[in-house]
């Protein structure tokens, strides 16, 4: 399935299950570590370490959010978008249902980085034990065996 198509079939799987709010995420590697985001203390899970993600816009496409979003989070231009890695459902600070899409990506440099919506950032060694939430996790480890790790 080519990634048109996969994006198009994850979206129409979503609607089929009720989900409310549709969210990319993006695993960004450099020198064998990945880049991760801390929300600012008084934001709806405060204090996290994770990827740089965000929601989709209505009629927006998933790899255009996902390269919107990369921009918008850290300042990085995303060229290519390397695999998926699979999703996560949650319910957002607002009550909705939410379902959380993970793509390795590629971008054009590792910096530098320009946050805007986020306290903090660290580049994590793959082969660390991350600050972040156990789905957060799973999409890393799915990552690892991706890249061989």
């Amino acid at each position: 399935m080519n990634l048109a198509a996969l994006l198009e079939e994850l979206s129409a799987e979503a609607t089929r299950d009720g989900v409310q709010q549709l969210v990319v995420g993006a695993v960004v590697q450099h020198d064998g570590k990945v880049l991760l985001l801390r929300r600012p203390a008084g934001e709806f899970m405060g204090g996290i370490f994770e990827l740089p993600s965000g929601k989709v816009e209505a009629d927006e496409a998933l790899d255009a959010a996902l390269k919107r979003e990369v921009k918008e989070e850290s300042g990085l231009d995303v060229v290519a978008i390397r695999g998926y890695l699979g999703s996560f459902d949650y319910t957002s600070g607002s009550g909705r249902k939410s379902r959380q899409f993970n793509f390795a990506v590629d971008v054009t440099a590792p910096g530098p980085i320009a946050l805007q919506e986020h306290d903090a950032y660290a580049w994590i060694g793959l082969v660390e034990e991350p600050p972040v939430t156990d789905a957060v996790k799973d999409v890393l480890n799915k990552y690892r065996v991706l890249r061989g790790l």
